[in-house]
């Protein structure tokens, strides 16, 4: 038995933040009924990456929404509203991520959902909350990255602005939202009463960024400073980072400077065996280590530095990772079906519950696939 088996949740949300929070839900056994317009279903079923779709609705789409259900109404018309009423009476858990005003002009703002079901987990994911002069602005990952100082964390000192190439803002922001309502169901078991959580794509972008923020702010505001080549962190020492080496990349994380050049043989000038310089003379300190590590290939380096424990691994594409033993252990891909019999491979849920992988077959459902079902089973 899954552990959310038994939770209904009424997923309101479009796009990829809320959806992928109701992935999570659906994937760990809750039943996740998607409410949609009729005919075009919700927005996100438009939005390719590659311009890919499988059957009318786009790839990404069905990568966020597989395993739910498809509830298709039109929330201005009366008769439908007042069936999604009486589903929102029956149901554990409800996310939208609709402008603030939206809700409550068709009276479903939680107040009026509150009278609705007490019980009720009420989740709404805004682009910047609901409060200040950014609450209407229209949120979106790129927009939120860039905003949020993100971009200036990632690449090389001379690359300008760099964004995630992932909705990480979205992601993380779904990722907060199951929290809220997890933490609200168990509340719940205790209380018997519901809760409202609510989550925004600026403030959990933010959050990710709680180590550099806190030294931005208790080391005298100074800004970010990426490495000239080479660094995956702005705000960490050499020898972290990324070099080239004779076949290909090599990644470096935490490893103390004096053993890694004691290890390559580099005779490290006294100036820089005290960690204190490590990190202000950063650039420096790579352009020493990198003509020596481009002389061999990365399984030459790895075979000295892995029986030494250094924080050290390949720098693999898509194409490298899936050859190997560790990749293919670990299974983490699954096939998933639509209901026209289409196939799609994609990644399984990453969480192991009692030792065992999670995997679903079905696909995410047509706009309105399941209204017969839900009707008759809801007595709608």
């Amino acid at each position: 038995m899954l552990p959310l088996e038994g939770i209904t949740v009424l997923e309101f949300a479009q796009f990829m933040a809320g959806p992928s929070a109701g992935l999570k839900m659906a994937d760990l056994g809750a039943r996740v009924i998607k409410i949609e317009r009729p005919g075009s279903g919700e927005a996100g079923r438009k939005i390719a990456l590659k311009n890919i779709y499988i059957d009318e609705s786009s790839m990404v789409f069905h990568t966020a929404n597989r395993n739910k259900q498809s509830y298709a109404a039109d929330l201005k018309d009366p008769n439908d509203l007042e069936k999604v009423k009486k589903l929102i009476a029956k149901a554990d858990v409800m996310t939208h991520n609709f402008r603030p005003g939206v809700m409550e002009k068709i009276g479903l703002d939680y107040e009026d959902v509150k009278k609705i079901n007490p019980r009720i987990i009420y989740g709404v994911v805004s682009g910047y909350s609901a409060v200040g002069p950014w609450a209407t602005k229209p949120g979106q990952d790129l927009l939120i990255q860039s905003l949020s100082g993100f971009v200036n964390l990632t690449g090389n000192e001379s690359d300008g602005p760099t964004a995630s190439g992932l909705a990480t803002s979205d992601i993380f922001t779904g990722v907060h939202l199951v929290q809220g309502i997890l933490a609200s169901l168990i509340k719940r078991s205790k209380t018997g009463v519901g809760s409202k959580i609510e989550v925004s794509l600026l403030e959990s972008t933010l959050d990710i960024q709680f180590e550099v923020l806190t030294t931005y702010l208790n080391d005298g505001n100074k800004l970010p400073q990426r490495a000239k080549k080479g660094s995956a962190h702005a705000y960490l020492d050499a020898p972290y980072g990324i070099y080239k080496t004779k076949d290909s990349h090599i990644a470096i994380a935490l490893t103390p400077l004096n053993e890694l050049a004691k290890a390559i043989g580099l005779n490290l000038p006294d100036e820089y065996k005290n960690k204190d310089t490590w990190f202000g003379k950063r650039n420096e300190i790579m352009q020493l280590i990198s003509p020596v590590l481009e002389k061999e290939t990365t399984a030459h380096w790895l075979g000295i530095f892995e029986p030494l424990d250094f924080r050290c691994s390949d720098v693999f594409t898509y194409e490298q990772l899936f050859k190997t033993e560790g990749f293919k252990a670990i299974d983490m891909m699954q096939e998933v079906e639509t209901t026209d019999g289409i196939t799609m491979k994609t990644t399984r849920c990453p969480i192991r519950i009692d030792g065992k992988k999670i995997f679903n077959r079905k696909s995410a459902p047509k706009a309105g696939e399941n209204n017969a079902l839900i009707e008759k089973e809801f007595n709608l």
